[in-house]
């Protein structure tokens, strides 16, 4: 079922949501050559606590960090741990936090020191693909919309989208309906409308589009070890149109404007 959120909902959505963009923006001035990926975890979970927020992840079906960074080829869900970034690496940050009952959750990409021309263009080409999405996100069009635009976007730049994993509904729940694929054709599924809040993700490949899952449970990566990013926003749809609940500030690259 797809719940419609009140104003007053909205306003709660919102709270968190600037919480999770905030964090989000912090964690990537983080990035650097050299640093372990544990220490963005525990970046993440102290400010979290200063905002009084909860993290999202933590625990959740036993995930056991409260941020997910996944490198180069992983796609998402990597546990942050000794892993040290290097210069060259695609570092994506998942975040997701939780205020008074509420849900905001938020991705973004980011390379490190002197990537590839074909990492720069994978990861704008993703950032657009968001982009594309979130522009679809209007009251009357169907949630299919929104995965045409976003596939149309990758395969026009010759990458992939993953298709084991979707964005998806959020509000009191991390994972409410409905589920958004970044592929298909537009104007099938749930019809749009005012009071939904969307977490719009897409999942962006270099080579093929198929994953794995290690042995640790949870990091996806692609199964031919192609770079992958991953960029995602929390969206409310209103009358007026689509509003990004998790603005973060940064471009396509994942530094700061």
């Amino acid at each position: 079922m797809i719940e419609l959120k009140t104003p007053n909902e909205l306003d709660a959505m919102r709270r968190i949501g600037r919480i999770v963009a905030g964090l989000l923006a912090h964690l990537a001035g983080l990035v650097r050559p050299g640093l372990k990926t544990k220490a963005l975890d525990e970046a993440a979970a102290a400010y979290l606590a200063r905002a009084g927020a909860r993290p999202a992840f933590l625990g959740y079906r036993g995930f056991p960090a409260t941020i997910c960074v996944s490198v180069n080829e992983e796609v998402v869900h990597g546990i942050p741990g000794p892993r040290t970034i290097r210069d060259g690496d695609l570092v994506s940050l998942d975040v997701g936090g939780i205020l008074d009952g509420w849900y905001g959750d938020a991705a973004t990409t980011v390379p490190v020191g002197s990537p590839s021309p074909q990492a720069l263009r994978l990861t704008r080409t993703a950032r657009r693909a968001l982009e594309a999405g979130i522009a679809r996100a209007v009251v009357g069009n169907r949630v299919s919309d929104i995965s045409h635009a976003v596939q149309k976007v990758v395969e026009g730049e010759g990458f992939h989208v993953v298709r084991e994993f979707v964005g998806h509904g959020i509000g009191h729940a991390l994972h409410e309906d409905p589920p958004i694929p970044n592929f298909g054709p537009p104007h099938i599924g749930p019809r749009l409308a005012a009071g939904m809040c969307l977490a719009i993700e897409p999942m962006v490949t270099v080579g093929r589009s198929e994953v794995e899952i290690l042995r640790d449970g949870w990091t996806a990566v692609t199964r031919d070890r192609s770079l992958a990013a991953h960029f995602e926003h929390t969206v409310a749809v209103t009358e007026r149109g689509p509003e990004v609940l998790t603005a973060t500030g940064h471009d396509a690259e994942g530094r700061p404007d």
